[in-house]
């Protein structure tokens, strides 16, 4: 075993599974990719007690960590209890400041609480929440990458993006974010890399420019 490999660790968005990242391709001679995948929280968990329970699948140290969309803010909180060289947060928030509106509205009418049954067993409706677009002709894909639709995980994943507080940017993060993002519209501001063309499933569309730049990044 190469002990020079640096490992990667990657966290997909909500409701999806780590296979958003099968196009992610590092130098094998450099580079060690592991997928995490969402847990069935506690019902009553906190974001922090998440974090800290996710680092227990985190198997090396002074790793790099990559999280999208929900798992962009996850990651955040989790390099709170990690050794992590790079932090990469990919098609997020860097703060509840640049949630939309709609985000902050269901926060003040709690109406996340009663979305996540809506959501439950409705691909399309999913599709639009967790990726920002509808489904149409790509329901095979969006089956393929949205399995994780228990509702306990989709009342709490839904109630933590919307009532996240973080005020400040994490210091040592790596933002990327696309410029024609529509779940997270207001996030290339500020300490970020723009993709150009970047929607916000652009970890699956634009795989090439991370496969191209993730390298330089990481050892930059």
């Amino acid at each position: 075993m190469n002990s020079d490999l640096t490992h990667v660790y990657l966290m997909p968005g909500m409701a999806a599974n780590p296979s958003i990242f099968e196009y992610i391709k590092l130098p094998e001679d450099k580079f060690a990719i592991h997928w995490l995948e969402w847990q069935i929280p506690n019902k009553t968990e906190t974001l922090e007690d998440y974090a800290k329970r996710m680092c227990e699948f985190i198997k090396h140290d002074n790793i790099v960590l990559l999280g999208v969309s929900f798992g962009g803010v996850l990651v955040q909180e989790m390099s709170k209890y990690l050794k992590v060289k790079k932090l990469f947060v990919v098609s997020s928030v860097k703060t509840h400041y640049e949630l939309p509106k709609r985000l902050k509205l269901l926060k003040i009418t709690k109406a996340y609480k009663i979305l996540p049954t809506q959501l439950v067993g409705n691909i399309d409706l999913l599709a639009k929440y967790a990726f920002g677009e509808t489904v149409k002709k790509r329901v095979d894909l969006y089956k393929k990458y949205l399995s994780v639709n228990d509702k306990t995980y989709l009342d709490w994943a839904i109630k933590q993006m919307v009532c996240w507080e973080q005020e400040e940017a994490h210091a040592e993060a790596i933002y990327i974010h696309g410029d024609k993002d529509a779940i997270f519209p207001y996030s290339c501001g500020g300490n970020c890399i723009v993709v150009k063309g970047g929607t916000h499933i652009m970890i699956i569309n634009k795989y090439k420019w991370f496969n191209e730049n993730l390298p330089k990044l990481i050892e930059d």
